[in-house]
């Protein structure tokens, strides 16, 4: 196969370079532009993300409850590629380390102190509660479940019919032919931008609170050229971890954020007001159970309020820009699991994490805030990514908790920024497991140069701002995926039907001749006994 990149490559890294352009070169009209889109799409189409995305949560659901559930993502009989505790990491690390961390005290605290659609009081009880059960359901089954169904897509056309694995084989099924032409190209520069732009917010973030644990630790300036200088410096580093082999490069630095996330967890989980954290988690995973049909699909026409596109519709479009590297990442590494095993592995575990993680670093800011009035929602109010740091403050070893909480951040980065050059590389260079070096190098570089002009054009709201426009028509896109692998998976269903029918209907005709042939060898003995007697 021709593994020179073609069109996908060349068209994606012109829009790309054209953005870069834009917004070096005209910050103020870039700023005004996309502040301009996204008021036109919350506005029409905000109903429309939280309708789709409740939506992939049934399907995915569905799916692996279903006959299906039992096909392989492989050839039947073949065992996984990787351990199962490496397999969750990588996903976690990949999917949702950085923003876990980022938000994992800003967001509850934020919540606290401006409750959720004004449904109740600030800072207090009853907004401590609503702040927790809208931290489990921003970070929960809807988020995963946007990686779930590209992921599930592409690990069934690479693994179980082994096609390339572009997004834009995914659908073969209702497509055809016309997939390997304009039609499918289109489809996988969509895929690269979207992505480019995903993982862009993501290194955003996490530059923007390296930055306050700098400021915090070292007393590092925080600001904009402080935020391009770290993204500079890790951009180095993850783009020397990039030309490694998967094997080596992405799984021991995810293996590595396990463990470092895993120790601080359980460190601040004892160390902190742990009665209190393990009751705040049972009350608010409670709370997201019994509420969540009406979180999923809630808007506020009647008050003109934009908290919901200002939260629940930004974490669903950040999700579905991240949609198609994560998923394809996680298609990437899942060969050998069963689909129900997949809808488990992706949707479930890492849940559960996500709920133990806001529970106990949020629960923990919360318990601070009611009872020691340690004031860290006025922090988080002046600066939101300083909360962390300030809630870390607050318990014994702050120093050495506050190091190792920027090393976790830096490795999540790292982990993220990898993986996605990984699976950039894999889209534009048509399909192949291991991209060539170069390759991912450049997308590397394109990954930061993004990430470079959304600090540049205004922070954090401009990382919220791309994110929701660009993630618009990917998730169109996931719409018509979804279709398609239910159809490729129905041919599947139809054809191992069909082959058990006949091979019961084989067995049945070779069980009969067996029967007549033993009738037939006892009743020819009978008639010569009868034949002998006199």
């Amino acid at each position: 196969m021709d593994k020179r990149p073609g069109w996908v490559f060349y068209t994606s890294l012109l829009i790309l370079a054209g953005f870069v352009a834009l917004g070096l070169g005209l910050p103020e009209a870039f700023t005004r532009g996309a502040e301009e889109a996204l008021e036109f799409t919350t506005r029409h189409f905000g109903w429309l993300y939280l309708f789709i995305t409740t939506g992939f949560l049934v399907f995915c659901i569905s799916v692996a409850m279903s006959d299906y559930g039992h096909i392989r993502l492989g050839a039947d009989g073949e065992a996984p590629e990787f351990s199962y505790t490496s397999w969750l990491g990588m996903i976690f690390s990949a999917g949702m380390g950085v923003g876990l961390v980022f938000w994992g005290v800003a967001e509850p605290m934020t919540h606290y102190v401006t409750p959720p659609l004004g449904a109740a009081e600030p800072s207090t009880p009853e907004s401590a509660g609503l702040a927790m059960r809208y931290s489990l359901f921003h970070w929960g089954f809807h988020q995963w479940a946007n990686f779930g169904v590209v992921g599930l897509a592409i690990a069934y056309v690479r693994f179980r019919q082994q096609r390339a694995g572009l997004i834009s084989e995914a659908f073969r099924s209702t497509l055809g032919d016309r997939v390997d032409g304009g039609v499918g190209h289109a489809i996988n520069v969509l895929a690269v931008v979207s992505t480019v732009f995903g993982v862009a917010t993501t290194l955003g973030l996490g530059m923007i609170q390296v930055n306050s644990g700098m400021a915090s630790v070292f007393g590092v300036s925080f600001g904009t050229e402080s935020q391009l200088a770290i993204l500079a410096g890790v951009g180095i580093v993850f783009l020397l971890c990039s030309l490694a082999p998967l094997e080596s490069g992405i799984r021991y630095v995810s293996d590595a954020n396990m463990l470092l996330a895993g120790g601080l967890l359980l460190f601040v989980f004892f160390a902190g007001p742990t009665d209190f954290i393990t009751a705040a988690m049972t009350n608010a995973i409670g709370d997201y159970f019994s509420n969540l049909i009406g979180m999923s699909l809630v808007m506020t026409p009647y008050t003109g309020e934009d908290w919901v596109e200002r939260w629940t519709i930004f974490y669903w479009a950040w999700g579905l820009s991240w949609a198609p590297f994560v998923g394809s990442f996680i298609a990437r590494i899942s060969r050998g699991r069963t689909i129900r095993e997949f809808v488990l592995g992706v949707i479930g575990m890492p849940v559960l994490l996500s709920a133990f993680w806001f529970a106990t670093f949020g629960g923990s800011a919360l318990y601070f805030e009611l009872f020691e009035g340690a004031g860290l929602g006025e922090i988080v109010t002046n600066e939101m990514s300083a909360g962390l740091f300030a809630m870390l403050g607050l318990l014994p070893g702050a120093e050495v908790l506050a190091v190792l909480m920027l090393v976790l951040i830096v490795l999540f980065v790292i982990t993220s920024a990898n993986s996605a050059t990984f699976v950039l590389g894999m889209f534009t260079g048509k399909g192949v497991l291991v991209p060539r070096r170069w390759l991912r190098l450049i997308w590397g570089v394109a990954q930061v140069l993004v990430a470079g002009v959304l600090l540049l054009s205004g922070g954090l709201g401009a990382l919220q701002t791309i994110s929701i426009v660009a993630a618009f028509p990917f998730m169109i896109l996931m719409v018509f995926m979804a279709g398609a692998l239910l159809k490729s998976l129905r041919i599947e269903q139809r054809q191992i039907e069909l082959h058990q029918a006949l091979m019961q209907e084989r067995l049945q005709r070779l069980l009969d001749e067996h029967d007549s042939q033993q009738g037939a060898d006892y009743v020819e003995p009978w008639r010569d006994r009868r034949r002998d007697e006199p």
